[in-house]
């Protein structure tokens, strides 16, 4: 099944979730070591190279995710309590929210000095003509808290598909595991 159904996810859909999943976490890893090293440290511009270069590429894919999910069917949530479906519902855009705030903060550290952004060698995504005062800190800051913000609610949304999985014995987590025959 490659599109999503009433009842399903399809494989598009399990696979750019599990992708930015990865990712994201990967991403935040690599940050935190990255924040570490220092300027001598023979693999702080590599790290910062790699760290950028994903993060460019997390945010293509974001965007094909975000125009995926708008123009595909979204499966009806499982449960009846519309308050835990909102609270759920919320979150998922918050944490929409966040990666959008992360990569338009990364954009901004990396292009604070008016260098463009090198992408695995490949090619570059320019920097904008403007720039403010203390650009690449500010940045960083927002860039920093929101990425931690995200990690805590995707640790919410890990959560919440266990107690799906194990307490309320639903199909929730395993229909963005496997693919699944509608009913």
């Amino acid at each position: 099944m490659f599109k999503n159904s009433k009842t399903s996810y399809g494989v598009v859909a399990i696979f750019l979730h599990w992708l930015m999943a990865l990712t994201v976490f990967g991403l935040f890893g690599l940050g935190l070591y990255m924040v570490e090293l220092t300027y001598y440290d023979s693999w702080y511009k590599g790290s910062l190279d790699l760290h950028k270069s994903i993060g460019l590429s997390l945010a293509a894919v974001f965007v094909f995710r975000l125009l995926w999910r708008h123009f595909s069917v979204k499966p009806s949530p499982i449960g009846s309590n519309k308050q835990l479906n909102q609270l759920a519902q919320t979150a998922h855009i918050l944490m929409y929210l966040f990666l959008l705030i992360i990569m338009v903060s990364g954009y901004l550290i990396s292009t604070a000095d008016g260098r463009p952004i090198e992408v695995f060698g490949f090619f570059y995504v320019k920097a904008i003509d403007f720039a403010f005062d203390s650009q690449a800190d500010i940045a960083g800051q927002i860039h920093f808290y929101s990425a931690c913000l995200l990690i805590g609610f995707v640790v919410l949304h890990v959560l919440g598909a266990l107690k799906h999985h194990f307490i309320d014995k639903d199909k929730t987590l395993i229909r963005m595991i496997t693919l699944q025959k509608d009913d």
